[in-house]
């Protein structure tokens, strides 16, 4: 995780490395506790997923997203990272729906740069397409809004996911836009469904890569979220080809949106955080 930005810097566990959890776990829980929540089980940070449903999205005015701000600050907790929907290699039907694509990546890196957050997730979002259509449209349309990013302090992250799912179909998207505030989000799970190793994932998101969602599921044919560790995810090689030392982010992504009989997330925490600990100490060597 060396080429995480300097906005995402800091103190944290083991190896300097600092643990955040999405808010897709805690679907509509108030910012108030989501900030309690990861203050008291020992996450430094959160990922806010960014949709209309949720308490923070891009319709919220300047007061509410300053009121944000400052309840994460005085709680001690970091904004990781905005979690939106654009979907950059999709296909429009138009100019109206591609200006409409450029306003949402727009709309999402403000809120971001407002919240404080080093970072924007997007999706590639291009199933169904030509790969090569799909890919030139990610890459002018990330390319489009970089110069916004850099400008706000934000760098926004392809996930590696659906489309895109693999480091090396990422990769060769973010080696076409070649710009410092446009990288990548290493979602462990799709690359492992894409049949790739941590080490080859992690070689080739080399100079590009944001952070890393982890995560733990049964089986590819049920995807319902598991405790850290309970599941079949390569956890432990994805920590260690992040890198024992070099600092950054682990975060994770519990889908409890989309799987509402999953086990609640709250209670989950600390035993999570304790696992990712361990998983970073043997990284480390400790």
């Amino acid at each position: 995780m060396g080429d995480v930005g300097d906005g995402a810097r800091g103190g944290g566990g083991a190896a300097g490395v600092r643990l955040a959890f999405s808010t897709l776990g805690v679907p509509g829980m108030p910012v108030d506790a989501v900030a309690r929540l990861a203050a008291g089980c020992g996450y430094q940070g959160v990922e806010l997923r960014a949709h209309p449903e949720e308490p923070v999205h891009p319709g919220l005015g300047p007061d509410r997203r300053a009121a944000v701000r400052d309840r994460f600050a005085d709680a001690g907790v970091a904004v990781l990272a905005v979690a939106g929907y654009a979907r950059v290699a999709a296909e429009c039907a138009g100019a109206a729906a591609e200006a409409a694509l450029a306003r949402e990546l727009a709309g999402l890196v403000d809120l971001a740069a407002d919240l404080g957050a080093p970072f924007v997730r997007v999706f590639p979002g291009g199933g169904g397409r030509p790969a090569g259509r799909a890919g030139a449209d990610a890459v002018r349309r990330l390319a489009a809004v970089a110069p916004r990013a850099a400008e706000r302090g934000v760098r926004v992250l392809l996930e590696t996911h659906d489309s895109h799912r693999t480091g090396a179909a990422a990769a060769r998207i973010l080696a076409a836009v070649d710009h410092p505030a446009v990288g990548a989000l290493w979602d462990v799970l799709h690359t492992w469904l894409g049949g790739e190793t941590p080490a080859a994932t992690r070689a080739a998101l080399a100079g590009h890569l944001g952070y890393a969602q982890v995560k733990d599921v049964a089986s590819a044919q049920d995807l319902t979220p598991l405790p850290l560790g309970a599941g079949v995810l390569p956890l432990p090689a994805a920590v260690a080809a992040l890198g024992p030392a070099a600092g950054g982010w682990l975060c994770w992504e519990y889908e409890k949106r989309w799987y509402p009989g999953a086990a609640e997330l709250p209670g989950l925490l600390a035993a999570g955080r304790a696992h990712l600990e361990r998983l970073l100490g043997r990284a480390a060597g400790g």
